[in-house]
């Protein structure tokens, strides 16, 4: 089970916050580096055969499918598989380039493409059976591994999720860089040291200008969505090991990864996030503070197991066009704001935008839980109407 979302959170589509510690505040003495932790995550799923590498192409899912390729030659286990949902109908999908030049370096044979058409629509058949097993799921993109579950049933599969939290950029961490004499600094750094040194009320001046800004919720709602993404951007710590500790407390990563060990179950897939399991983070935290450039610090990690024009890649792909597609306009064509709290949506302003050619992504998480109210609703109305049977029929009270 996973914590239910706030009505809020179903609406932004955002879950702000952070939970309780993962890593202590002592620092300890390093066991392993990053790398061999790494390693450490991979092997129980390697273990377990058949192992899918859930794989875009993109360079954290690349830097998984390397070290597991890796682990596997060393000790003798099968080889990773990775796995890739394609969307050919949907161009700013597509990756085939980047996967196969991966693919190839890794000198993998085996690789397994499933090809989509609007099978993976966030109201589709896909995420429509997993709503109405497991409930609102959350991302709006959870059942995206469904299928990659489904064929790694009673095996295992790996992800790079974390990738972007490990190795991120962040105004604060380059203004420890600067302090600390690690990289050179530039004119726009002293704006970042002041960030970085300032007061907290001075970084949600700063942070604030930066906040997400919903044209279709309520005012009121509006202005809590900022004041929760200020919070949790204006308190970034500048020490490592604390920033590395935050990483862990990331309260949309829990209720994220817990939509996905539901989906996982369902097919006893042991399901790995290498990126942030604890022994990774606590090497990580233990390790020399990463760089400040995301390149050089998933170079840093991986080292030669992936060439540099994968890991420089400047490029990611977008899934929307994926995730909104028939189904999506079918059942927003007739939407009238149902499931939707009127003090927190402007759910007319949603119901044409949710008409136009580019819905916003994080809107579909309103739409999966209108769509599932109204699953239910006429479930519901179906068992009421049923007929009741003549055995039952005559137990009914006369009179």
């Amino acid at each position: 089970m996973i914590a239910p979302l706030t009505p809020l959170e179903v609406a932004s589509g955002l879950v702000l916050g952070l939970g309780p510690a993962r890593l202590p505040r002592r620092r300890r003495a390093r066991d392993s580096t990053p790398l061999e932790a790494l390693e450490a995550s991979v092997r129980p799923a390697l273990e377990r055969p058949p192992c899918l590498v859930s794989f875009s192409g993109g360079r954290d899912s690349s830097a998984v499918l390397a070290v597991a390729a890796s682990v596997a030659r060393r000790e003798g286990l099968p080889l990773p598989v990775p796995a890739t949902n394609r969307f050919p109908e949907v161009p700013e999908t597509a990756e085939t380039d980047w996967q196969e030049r991966v693919v190839g370096e890794l000198g993998l044979d085996d690789w397994l493409r499933l090809d989509f058409g609007d099978e993976l629509d966030c109201v589709g058949p896909v995420a429509g059976a997993a709503l109405m097993r497991h409930g609102l799921l959350w991302p709006c993109n959870a059942h995206f591994h469904s299928p990659l579950l489904e064929a790694a049933g009673g095996g295992s599969l790996l992800t790079g999720i974390g990738g972007d939290e490990a190795f991120g950029t962040s105004r604060r961490r380059r203004a420890a860089h600067v302090l600390g004499g690690k990289v050179r600094p530039v004119p726009r750094d002293a704006l970042r040291v002041a960030f970085g040194l300032g007061p907290p009320a001075l970084r949600r001046r700063v942070v604030r200008r930066h906040a997400p800004r919903d044209a279709w919720l309520r005012p009121a709602a509006q202005a809590e969505i900022v004041r929760q993404w200020t919070e949790l951007a204006a308190g970034e710590p500048l020490r490592w090991r604390a920033h590395v500790r935050s990483l862990s407390r990331l309260r949309y990563l829990d209720v994220g990864l817990g939509s996905l060990d539901l989906l996982a179950a369902d097919h006893d897939v042991r399901l790995v996030h290498p990126f942030v399991e604890t022994r990774f983070l606590e090497a990580l935290a233990a390790a020399p503070p990463a760089d400040a450039d995301r390149t050089r610090s998933l170079r840093a990690v991986v080292g030669s197991l992936l060439p540099d024009e994968v890991l420089e890649r400047p490029t990611k792909s977008s899934f929307d066009g994926a995730f909104f597609s028939t189904h999506s306009r079918a059942f927003a064509a007739t939407w009238a704001g149902e499931a939707a709290d009127p003090a927190i949506v402007d759910t007319e302003w949603l119901a044409g935008h949710w008409r136009s050619e580019n819905p916003f992504g994080r809107t579909f998480t309103q739409l999966q839980a209108s769509w599932l109210a109204a699953q239910r609703r006429e479930q519901e109305v179906e068992r009421v109407s049923e007929p009741v049977p003549a055995a039952a029929s005559s137990q009914l009270p006369r009179g």
